[in-house]
């Protein structure tokens, strides 16, 4: 089954006292580029979230963000840096005193100081913190592609109907192509008999110049090429796997055969249809941005 590249997941969970919350967000690119937003301490653990998320993601510019809670955790301590604290305080009478200063130093004010008071955590597992953490994003990513795949099916559908409406276009080509020749025949009699007047026409002579014409013409094998592309295309559609780049190859392939009919028409209803071809197979071409 065929994934959109845009999608959406996030998930829950734990680390001994630490609560855990990614959240996974995509959009369409060239090349799968993967950036991680998490607290500093944690980054550690970057490279293998960029991994598992490259084991299941082939294409698109995938943000995770993870939030680290650790308003749980009870181990928490402050401590206080007393000798710097009370050289902070001595340093700030003497400042009052020296320059005739209202002496009102509170608590606060000390506090604030750099370095007067050391927030403690206790040591991280990164082992364990690591391995918890690829849990809850093993989560989130089954919801993302969840997502992607909904998506890509509504791609599929809307392909597979444009690629119906494509072979219909294409076999009213088929039809129309031997009209257009019949029609040059007839119309190269008529103004050799106006130009001859009441001279003889040899009918090998209009044959041969409606046989060069037919020839020159003729849209066989780009229709049988049209027809090949649009049964691989369907056949891409029913897989799986990372196959956009495939999509897109096979559309530029879809594009070169009917500009080259378009090329070829001498007739105004094979030029209408050209242009309906080339619109559907624009249309293919910007959903096609989306698959992966």
């Amino acid at each position: 089954m065929i994934q959109s590249m845009t999608g959406y997941g996030s998930a829950n969970g734990v680390s001994g006292s630490l609560e855990l919350e990614i959240e996974l967000k995509a959009v369409n690119n060239r090349y799968l580029d993967v950036s991680v937003r998490m607290p500093r301490r944690y980054l550690f653990a970057e490279e293998s979230l960029k991994k598992r998320v490259g084991q299941l993601v082939h294409r698109g510019k995938v943000d995770i963000f993870i939030n680290v809670d650790s308003g749980k955790d009870q181990d928490v301590e402050i401590s206080l840096n007393e000798p710097l604290a009370e050289a902070y305080v001595k340093a700030l009478h003497q400042l009052a005193y020296r320059f005739g200063l209202e002496d009102n130093t509170t608590a606060i004010q000390v506090a604030k100081m750099p370095d007067v008071l050391k927030v403690e955590q206790p040591e991280t597992d990164n082992e364990a913190f690591a391995r918890d953490l690829l849990t809850v994003l093993d989560e989130a990513l089954e919801s993302f592609n969840a997502m992607r795949r909904i998506e890509g099916e509504k791609l599929r559908q809307d392909i597979t109907s444009r690629l119906d409406f494509i072979e219909t276009l294409t076999a009213q080509v088929e039809k129309q192509s031997p009209q257009t020749v019949t029609a040059y025949r007839a119309k190269l009699e008529q103004r050799m008999t106006e130009i001859l007047e009441n001279t003889q026409i040899e009918e090998s002579r209009i044959l041969t110049e409606a046989a060069i014409f037919a020839d020159r013409v003729a849209v066989d094998e780009e229709i049988t090429r049209l027809r090949s592309h649009v049964s691989q295309l369907r056949d891409i559609l029913d897989s799986s796997g990372a196959v956009g780049r495939k999509i897109d190859f096979l559309l530029q392939e879809l594009g070169r055969e009917t500009n080259t009919i378009g090329s070829k028409c001498q007739d105004l209803e094979l030029g209408k249809i050209v242009i309906e071809l080339k619109a559907e197979i624009e249309k293919i071409r910007e959903q096609a941005q989306n698959i992966e």
